[in-house]
């Protein structure tokens, strides 16, 4: 969003997040909140860990965040047109569905960088953002952005001078792979981290989505979780208003307090509905794995982890998967629509083969928000 570069409305000066005092952060609501959110997200770990192929669990629930943080930004498309863009990314889909894509190809660079360098500096986070955008812009250079509220108003201009940008992303990345910098639980500090981000508003475009791949990148990097399955863009879209009124109370009336027990809440309902999600979806694989097994010689992990990492599939992510013919594959795929595994739909001459109780489990709306 642009504006003059001399407006200076809603221009609030930026302190490191090290002059903070971590003692501000252990009241007794705080501390409380806390033991709840860190026991789910102990809980999710397990829980995670228990889904034999990690990537099935990545690749769905990615998808599921990759669609709500980019429906924050405006960015909305379907369940449909976003498994489809999945399984045929070349062609004229939604340009909405490419761009959410996007951000799943954006979240899983980051993943593997974090996962073999135990860090996340300023480089990671531009390529993350790159990764986004599809332009390498890197951090803003000229003045001119501004925040607007619902009603068109300036309500925030985050720092104009690009030396001053570079500066205080050079002291993110110091609070966050520094330990010792800040005496704080690491989901304090994640909530801490995503308030400085999204203040210094680094980039001109994808600083919400890049953002929010931040926090969960921030809690793999401190081993609170194993792969990338806690998502908070679907906290973030039902409380919009709180998460946006809480951002701007912190910067006009320092209210850390508040900003840090509204994450930490996100954080446990998050989990809890994440753990919902994959024992939901363990429970479908073991069902599926031992039905296929018991009626079909060509039963293989390979072939269940290929229908469980997305909802969709095609003849040739079999036979990649499978290291088969394609006649072969199609003969599995066709054994499987008659079984009422899979059912078969078409685009255009191609067809595409949906799992339709794993789509539900991912689209079930009332599971997600936490009812049975």
């Amino acid at each position: 969003m642009r504006v003059s570069p001399g407006l200076r409305a809603g221009r609030a000066s930026i302190s490191p997040l090290a002059s903070l005092s971590p003692a501000r952060f252990e009241t007794a609501a705080i501390l409380k909140k806390l033991a709840s959110a860190s026991r789910q997200l102990a809980e999710l770990k397990g829980v995670a860990a228990a889904i034999p192929h990690q990537g099935i669990l990545i690749n769905t629930l990615g998808l599921q965040e990759a669609k709500d943080s980019s429906a924050i930004e405006n960015i909305v498309t379907t369940h449909d047109e976003l498994f489809r863009e999945g399984v045929f990314p070349d062609s004229s889909g939604s340009p909405a569905a490419k761009e959410v894509a996007r951000y799943r190809q954006a979240l899983n660079i980051g993943f593997e960088v974090v996962r073999t360098e135990r860090l996340l500096t300023c480089n990671h986070i531009l390529q993350i953002q790159e990764a986004l955008e599809k332009n390498n812009a890197g951090f803003r250079k000229l003045p001119g952005t501004a925040l607007k509220s619902s009603r068109g108003q300036t309500a925030y201009v985050p720092p104009q001078d690009p030396n001053e940008i570079i500066q205080l992303m050079n002291e993110l990345e110091h609070f966050i792979n520094a330990d010792e910098t800040f005496d704080a639980d690491p989901l304090i500090k994640m909530a801490l981290i995503h308030h400085q981000f999204e203040s210094i508003h680094p980039f001109y475009d994808g600083n919400g989505r890049t953002g929010r791949i931040i926090n969960v990148l921030y809690l793999v990097k401190e081993g609170l979780l194993e792969t990338p399955v806690l998502y908070l863009s679907r906290h973030i879209i039902r409380t919009r208003s709180d998460y946006c009124r809480l951002l701007q109370e912190t910067r006009d009336r320092d209210a850390w307090e508040d900003w840090v027990l509204y994450m930490l809440t996100a954080v446990e309902q998050t989990a809890i509905e994440a753990i919902q999600t994959i024992q939901a979806v363990k429970t479908l694989l073991l069902e599926t794995k031992h039905k296929i097994r018991e009626k079909y010689r060509f039963y293989s992990q390979d072939l269940i982890n290929n229908l469980f990492s997305h909802p969709y599939t095609k003849i040739e992510f079999i036979q990649r998967d499978l290291t088969v013919t394609r006649v072969t594959a199609t003969k599995y795929l066709d054994a499987l629509v008659q079984g009422g595994f899979v059912q078969k739909q078409k685009v255009g001459r191609t067809n595409y083969y949906v799992n339709a109780p794993l789509y539900d489990i991912l689209t079930r709306e009332s599971m997600r928000d936490g009812a049975p």
